[in-house]
């Protein structure tokens, strides 16, 4: 096996839950989480990239599969007007020790998750699960400070409406933001 085949078949067996429980958070559909994986991975293989190791494997398929899905919002918006046609609802993925009140607090996140736009719901991904600075995610999106800032301010405000009060720990987030600072 080439360099860049031991990277794919190591980050495909290692890593393949986390880059599609990734990809899930962002469209809330295993089948279209799985099919972003797919193309972010054919993505960054197809390019002959020189790929040293698995996390630099990983991070640039996770660049892959959240542009993929920025860029797929068209897509995906026509696909949902005749998907109750053809499919049924897909399988949530269930862990083994879920409980009740975190089955509720995982379908109550991801209520609240489908409101937000794509992009506001992307800033918010990278924010809190990928736990990047806001500078870091201007650049992930190539979009300004300010305009990452207003997306999750707005996004927060959005996901308050529905989950209520955000808890204490993300609040000095919210207090950043408010007088804008750039963690």
């Amino acid at each position: 096996m080439t360099g860049w085949e031991q990277v794919l078949d190591d980050l495909v067996r290692t890593r393949r839950r986390a880059l599609t429980a990734y990809a899930y958070l962002l469209c809330q559909d295993l089948r279209e989480a799985e099919d972003l994986v797919q193309d972010a991975l054919v993505a960054v293989f197809s390019r002959g990239r020189r790929l040293e190791n698995v996390m630099a494997g990983e991070s640039y398929v996770r660049k892959a599969i959240l542009n993929t899905y920025l860029d797929g919002f068209r897509r995906r918006n026509r696909w949902a007007a005749v998907r109750h046609l053809v499919a049924t609802a897909p399988e949530q993925p269930v862990s083994d020790v879920a409980t009740t009140d975190h089955v509720a607090a995982r379908v109550d996140a991801q209520r609240a998750l489908s409101i937000l736009a794509p992009r506001e719901r992307a800033c918010v991904i990278l924010r809190f699960y990928d736990d990047l600075t806001i500078p870091q995610i201007a650049e992930h999106l190539s979009l300004s400070t300010g305009t990452v800032k207003r997306y999750l301010h707005d996004a927060v405000s959005r996901l308050e409406a529905v989950l209520g009060p955000l808890p204490a720990a993300h609040l000095e987030d919210l207090d950043v933001l408010m007088t804008g600072g750039s963690r």
